[in-house]
């Protein structure tokens, strides 16, 4: 029910009671003072008529003559009870009537000389009103019915309820302008409260009213706007957490006391291969010994301290944190690239160990047996030419080794000039010529139209092209073809070597950039390779913003490029 119906309600029940109170409180008093009045009005005429009964007198004469003056039965009654005149009650009927001796009036009256009583009468059969005066004689009673005053009363009884009716209709008129002035804007705020719970924190109060009402206007006002800075507080806190979540290489994922995972972000989806949308169960991570046991320990309060655990092949260190609402953090960090750093540094000192001992016992060796004294002249020319061709190698792998660190480290910055490809290719196709020639392949140059420059470093151009021409030859066999070519490539230049080799199989493509890795190690280290030219071209091209890819059929060649972009 509206509040306005309850007002008017309330307004009904009240004024119908009052009217209902007032209707009978009414009756009681006025029927009370016309009894007053009629008892006194009785009392005066009973006097007269005492005043009247004397010795002489008839007392049925009496009471008839005065009975019709008045208006009123008049009843003279003796000392000893017995009704000796009445204005009503003529003959043998007033011989008849019982003594009165026994009626309350007369015993009051014969005790105080007035007295009254309102009582049924047991002769005339109705409700009458009793007023009796004491006299010589014995007692003079004057008695009126009762209905004229009920009349009376019952008039004064429905003027009092018209009047409360008339009242009620206008207080329901005044009641109705009062509930809707108190309950409109009790409605608006409630719309408002209830806006303003569904997330609506636009709403506010429009009312500007006095009193209690305005007050709590007020108070929802000021809610709204508290509400609404610190729900932004809120939300700019949670972006700056997501941001800071999603922005970690680590992975975060929160499970809450129930087993559900309600948040993850994009790191911890990747390391974990994980699809669903959150909330998801906890049953959809993976399958994982030590994962499952940690996120059980954490759950149960106990908080798991950083292990390691691979999954899908990756390694990772896992945390679980036990949280103080029973919920579960874990955190997971991949170690797949640290693992690989390691794998690659072991296998660096490995390849330098292995590439500078064979020169070394090489060396050695000569040495040793050149100081026993007893080498033939010619053995021993052969045995210094030894000694200076692997010391040779072992320079080269050391120079190799210092300009691949410089590149890495930052030490050699290019300086990206215009370069003329074909003057720098020409040049370092002269310097291999000998060795091409020895190899019985043929080695040319092939710079296309509007490829004729590209935007590098100059010394870069000339050690990428040697790097890639040198390999060429050393696994291209007597007959093959070796191009160093240029073409123009959207925004940039690319340059290469391409050769119709023996080919590189498919499964060493993804590593040929490794430093020491070979595709065919006793072939390349037969023919004075290091294993680092490639590395050393990765490098150089990466400095300049540009990108190396190679594309190779085994039996059939290799082609290696390289892409400069242009300036700017």
């Amino acid at each position: 029910m509206r509040l306005a119906h309850r007002l008017l309600l309330g307004v009904v029940l009240v004024v119908t009671v009052l009217i209902v109170l007032l209707v009978l409180l009414s009756g009681v008093r006025l029927r009370r003072q016309l009894e007053e009045l009629e008892i006194a009005q009785l009392t005066r005429e009973a006097r007269l008529v005492a005043r009247d009964w004397t010795a002489a007198a008839d007392p049925d004469a009496l009471a008839a003559s005065a009975g019709a003056a008045i208006g009123h039965r008049v009843t003279l009654i003796d000392h000893q009870g017995r009704v000796v005149g009445d204005s009503e009650f003529q003959g043998e009927s007033k011989n008849r009537l019982e003594n009165h001796s026994n009626r309350p009036e007369v015993i009051a009256a014969l005790r105080d000389s007035v007295g009254s009583a309102d009582r049924t009468s047991p002769s005339a059969g109705d409700h009458e009103l009793y007023v009796a005066v004491r006299s010589e004689l014995g007692v003079t009673r004057v008695s009126i019915s009762t209905s004229s005053l009920d009349a009376i009363v019952a008039r004064g009884q429905r003027d009092v309820l018209l009047s409360g009716l008339v009242a009620l209709v206008a207080a329901l008129l005044l009641a109705a302008a009062f509930s809707r002035a108190v309950s409109n804007p009790v409605v608006e705020l409630r719309d408002v409260a209830q806006a303003l719970a569904a997330g609506d924190l636009s709403r506010r109060p429009a009312l500007s009213a006095p009193g209690e009402v305005g007050d709590l206007a007020a108070a929802v006002h000021r809610m709204a706007e508290q509400l609404t800075s610190r729900l932004k507080a809120l939300e700019d806190d949670d972006m700056h957490m997501n941001a800071v979540i999603e922005s970690l290489q680590e992975g975060v994922i929160a499970v809450d006391a129930r087993r559900q995972v309600v948040r993850v972000n994009e790191s911890g989806r990747r390391m974990l291969r994980l699809q669903d949308t959150v909330p998801f169960s906890a049953d959809l991570l993976p399958r994982d010994r030590t994962l499952r046991e940690s996120l059980a320990a954490a759950l149960s309060g106990e908080s798991t301290e950083p292990i390691e655990i691979t999954v899908d092949g990756q390694s990772m260190m896992l945390t679980a944190r036990a949280l103080g609402d029973g919920g579960v953090v874990l955190a997971v960090f991949d170690l797949t690239a640290s693992r690989r750093v390691e794998a690659v540094r072991r296998d660096f000192v490995a390849n330098v160990s292995h590439e500078l001992k064979t020169p070394l016992t090489v060396i050695l060796g000569f040495a040793e047996t050149l100081a026993a004294g007893d080498v033939p002249p010619a053995q021993g020319m052969r045995f210094v030419e030894a000694i200076q061709s692997n010391a040779q190698r072992m320079q080269q792998i050391v120079d190799d080794l210092l300009d691949l660190s410089r590149i890495e480290s930052g030490g050699w910055v290019p300086n990206p000039v215009a370069v003329d490809l074909r003057a720098v290719a020409s040049e370092v196709s002269a310097g291999r010529l000998r060795a091409a020639l020895e190899k019985g392949v043929r080695l040319t140059v092939e710079i296309c139209a509007g490829a004729e420059t590209a935007f590098a470093d100059p010394t870069a151009i000339r050690q990428v092209y040697a790097n890639l021409a040198d390999n060429a030859i050393r696994h291209t066999n007597a007959g093959g073809t070796i191009v160093m070519f240029s073409e123009r490539s959207g925004r940039g230049t690319t340059i290469g070597v391409r050769d119709s080799g023996v080919g590189i199989a498919a499964e060493h493509l993804s590593r040929i950039f490794e430093r020491f890795y070979r595709a065919d190690s006793g072939r390349a280290r037969d023919s004075g390779g290091t294993g680092l030219g490639l590395a050393i071209v990765r490098h150089l091209v990466e400095a300049h913003r540009g990108r190396v890819q190679v594309t190779s059929v085994v039996g059939q060649g290799t082609t290696v490029s390289a892409f400069f972009p242009d300036a700017g």
